[in-house]
């Protein structure tokens, strides 16, 4: 299949490109940039929520995957900087979407990012796919984004909406940052540490967007989260015992709201207890659905 992937030479996006070119799909990645992609076809774009020169990969694709946008957690949430992250994501969607519209022979597929977070900031209650969304800003983002995605959806192309979770590997996202206070031994719980973190080791997650382009009955939402979150006491832990170090010491809330603000409350003192049930309903089987097996595999 030729498969283009807008959002293709990050931490999810590069390591997609590089299994599904690996599977033998002829891979094109949209990039701002140019130059070459991690599967080493690569197409500029600028994703304004308009249709450019690039429009014409998208004609002739049979998948089209969105995980464009603007970095949630590079830096600390101005004003400006939460602008940045919702016209990322909804003019970059916005862009392919037109491209889809437009095209001769639009993609069968097309799967689109979103976040856990859709659901807001939750206690210990369970949120499978049919759980209503938050009110906070990152529930609007992935309210926004997902609207905007849902135009593509038609009798020639099935919609999938990729809500992810905590993506742990050793290259990129959040776990590199988590590592130096346990390395050395002052990790430990954030906050409470009673708030749940929906996590999916990065193998699962490519294999569940593999597996969602492959399987006709796949539409819509899906978690991709591994069956088992865990609270973030418990990932201390179980991050300490992958790096034989303590995992005691706690990191007050007061002082990650004086470091990181509004972003603090958001990605760390909160969280959602994010199950994959489409996908277990469906039959997709994980190859890490237990944290300890997943950062043993990691580490």
């Amino acid at each position: 299949m030729r498969i283009v992937i807008a959002g293709g030479t990050g931490f999810l996006g590069g390591a997609l490109a590089r299994a599904l070119t690996a599977d033998r799909h002829d891979v094109v990645v949209l990039t701002r940039g140019g130059g070459l992609g991690p599967a080493g076809r690569a197409m500029q774009w600028r994703p304004d929520g308009e249709v450019g020169p690039w429009a014409r990969e998208v004609d002739a694709a049979d998948v089209v995957v969105n995980l464009a946008g603007e970095s949630i957690a590079g830096r600390r949430w101005s004003a400006d900087h939460k602008r940045r992250i919702l016209a990322s994501r909804v003019e970059a969607t916005r862009s392919l979407v037109a491209a889809i519209g437009a095209a001769a022979k639009p993609p069968g597929v097309f799967v689109s990012g979103s976040a856990v977070g859709f659901y807001g900031p939750l206690g210990d209650e369970v949120a499978t796919e049919d759980h209503p969304a938050g009110s906070d800003f990152l529930a609007d983002v992935c309210v926004q984004w997902e609207r905007t995605a849902a135009a593509a959806a038609s009798a020639r192309t099935r919609l999938v909406i990729i809500r992810t979770g905590l993506v742990l590997e050793k290259d990129g996202g959040a776990l590199p940052q988590m590592l130096p206070p346990f390395r050395f031994g002052a990790g430990g719980p954030v906050g409470s540490g009673r708030q749940y973190w929906p996590w999916i080791h990065r193998q699962d997650w490519i294999d569940l967007v593999r597996w969602a382009i492959a399987t006709p009955a796949v539409s819509g939402p899906l978690n991709a989260t591994a069956p088992t979150p865990v609270t973030n006491a418990e990932f201390a832990r179980a991050l300490g015992r992958a790096m034989h170090r303590p995992a005691f010491m706690p990191a007050p809330a007061f002082a990650l709201r004086l470091l990181l603000g509004e972003m603090a409350d958001a990605l760390l003192l909160s969280g959602q207890r994010a199950v994959p049930a489409k996908a277990e309903r469906l039959g997709f089987r994980f190859q890490y659905p237990q944290l300890d097996r997943a950062l043993a595999a990691i580490f």
